[in-house]
């Protein structure tokens, strides 16, 4: 429960509680489980503060130092968080469906399962960030700094990364279902058996990625860039990679269905054992590719 004194400074108004958290910089204001919901909170105070299960549904809290703050199981649906500082915060479990966290830094913070389903996310700082099974489907990402966070079992499925950086991150399981990811960075990102489909990745960069059965069926990746990728086990039934950039990748056992890969390059590329009946390769690059036992889209066995 929330300390009452505590509580009562907060809700007397931002100079009060400026000056309070001023004589005494060492104290951890305890407000778990306070209703604060709706209140103006704009640029308070709030590092290391204790809002666990707190109701901050609808709040403004608009470039707020939340920096430590433990936000476990609180609840911040609709909370407007835009500039807000939430590096290193922890928030297991907490509940920002649909909030504002435009140009936010929530570096380096703890937000294993936490719910983010249609929250913007634009320009944010998630460097670090620990997103173990959490729920970012729909969410707005565009131009957010997501290099090196953990993404396991995320569920980004209808999720707009467009020129986001994913660079080092580990989508290992994740759910990307029909995400945007246009112009996005993934330099050795890990994806291994990520749900990649039907995704929108023209001219995405996976340099490096780790790909390994990896589900893309129906995945747009023209022109993407896939140069030294992992893609062993790899499902590319249908999906487009005309004009791609495979060179010195890894895609033994693949399957490649009726997938496009005109003008791609496969420069020094291994499609040992891939299956890659009813593709088109038509204008595609093949100096030192590799196709021992592959099945060719004429369906014959390459020897």
């Amino acid at each position: 429960m929330a300390n009452p004194e505590h509580l009562a400074q907060l809700q007397s108004g931002a100079v009060r509680w400026i000056q309070w958290r001023a004589k005494s910089p060492s104290m951890t204001p305890n407000l778990s489980g306070a209703n604060l919901r709706g209140q103006n909170l704009r640029g308070a105070d709030l590092h290391k503060a204790n809002l666990q299960a707190a109701d901050l549904r609808d709040a403004k809290l608009i470039a707020a130092f939340l920096k430590e703050a433990n936000l476990n199981s609180a609840l911040l649906q609709g909370a407007q968080l835009a500039d807000a500082i939430l590096v290193g915060a922890d928030g297991v479990g907490v509940d920002l469906r649909g909030a504002d966290l435009s140009g936010a830094d929530l570096s380096g913070a703890n937000l294993v399962a936490a719910n983010l389903a249609g929250a913007c996310l634009v320009n944010a700082d998630l460097r670090g960030a620990n997103l173990i099974g959490s729920d970012l489907s729909g969410t707005r990402l565009r131009g957010a700094d997501l290099s090196g966070a953990n993404l396991q079992r995320c569920n980004l499925s209808e999720a707009i990364l467009v020129g986001s950086n994913l660079s080092s991150a580990n989508l290992s399981q994740a759910n990307l279902y029909s995400a945007s990811l246009h112009q996005a960075h993934l330099y050795q990102a890990v994806l291994v058996e990520a749900r990649l489909v039907e995704i929108h990745g023209a001219g995405a960069i996976f340099l490096g990625a780790n790909l390994r059965g990896a589900q893309l069926h129906k995945a747009d990746l023209s022109w993407a860039h896939l140069v030294r990728v992992e893609g062993q086990g790899s499902d590319l039934t249908e999906a487009k990679l005309r004009g791609a950039d495979l060179s010195s990748a890894n895609f033994s056992e693949a399957v490649f269905l009726k997938t496009d890969l005109s003008k791609t390059n496969l420069r020094r590329s291994d499609f040992r054992l891939a299956n890659l009946t009813g593709a088109d390769l038509t204008d595609a690059v093949l100096y030192r590719t590799e196709f021992a036992g592959s099945i060719q889209p004429s369906g014959q066995r390459h020897s």
